[in-house]
């Protein structure tokens, strides 16, 4: 009986997942979306903003003085991933709307299965996008338009820098998840995009160096994405980076993010689980 249940869970799963990347591939507009805008505000920002930008300390183990570009990289990755998490949720409005969410709600099909095919599908097309950027890198370098991106050549770092970059775009999934179930106007999530989501990535150390004392040092800290980011950060650059205040270490940077990746997950299955008038009419 749980071998049975555990194979209805992944093909339920796997079914909504599918559907999510045949949606996407379909609507070829999002991938323009997702990954240009970002790498617009990637070129323009660090062009902008370069002289200006003063290195942070842990910077200084580099084999040469950090641009903001390259400061930046990381944080644009995340960006595409936020973007994409945003776009993929917004379809659990879309499908209460159209219909199709009540049909899966009253199927045989388990909830969970229903927060784990969602979240899992929305967290692959992340992956895709941010893959894609992460290659364009250093092409935009041979065209002149960014630096040489010191990213690490070793096979193991790459994969493991991929496989962190995965729990990071599950956690943002399942955060734009538990944030867009209960509503049923996108314009409503839109606004919450507005005022929580990119304020949370501002608020990481993706776009700025958050500094060591103060209130928006604090937030910072407290913010569980400022560790999704700087585990990106210590895997991409090809020298080991030191550990201090300003930038935590793996160990730290793997444990929350994997900590507020279940937690949320949890969360979303919990949420689908309490009966709602909205989705069962």
């Amino acid at each position: 009986m749980a071998a049975e249940s555990a194979t209805t869970l992944f093909s339920a799963s796997w079914a909504l997942a599918i559907r999510e990347l045949r949606r996407f591939f379909r609507q070829r507009s999002r991938l323009v979306g997702a990954v240009g805008q970002p790498i617009v505000f990637w070129i323009v920002f660090g062009t902008g903003l370069g002289a200006s930008f003063q290195a942070p300390a842990w910077s200084g183990a580099l084999h040469r003085p950090l641009s903001y570009q390259e400061y930046f990289l990381p944080g644009i990755a995340v960006l595409i991933v936020l973007f994409t998490a945003i776009f993929a949720t917004i379809s659990i409005i879309e499908d209460r709307r159209e219909g199709f969410l009540q049909g899966v709600l009253v199927a045989p099909a388990s909830r969970t299965a229903i927060v784990l095919g969602k979240v899992f599908g929305g967290a692959a097309l992340a992956m895709i996008q941010a893959g894609l950027f992460l290659c364009i890198g250093p092409l935009l370098h041979l065209a002149g338009m960014a630096p040489e991106i010191p990213l690490s050549p070793g096979i193991v770092r790459g994969a493991a820098a991929l496989g962190f970059l995965a729990l990071v775009a599950v956690e943002l999934t399942a955060l734009g998840f538990l944030l867009a179930w209960p509503m049923n106007s996108t314009q409503g999530f839109h606004a919450v995009m507005s005022v929580f989501l990119l304020p949370m990535w501002l608020l990481s150390g993706a776009f700025f160096p958050g500094g060591t004392s103060g209130w928006m040092a604090l937030v910072i800290r407290l913010n569980p994405l400022t560790y999704g980011v700087a585990g990106l950060r210590r895997l991409l650059y090809v020298e080991p980076l030191p550990v201090g205040e300003a930038l935590p270490s793996m160990i730290w940077c793997t444990g929350v993010t994997a900590a507020a990746t279940a937690g949320l997950l949890f969360l979303c299955v919990q949420m689908v689980r309490r009966p709602s008038v909205r989705n069962a009419a």
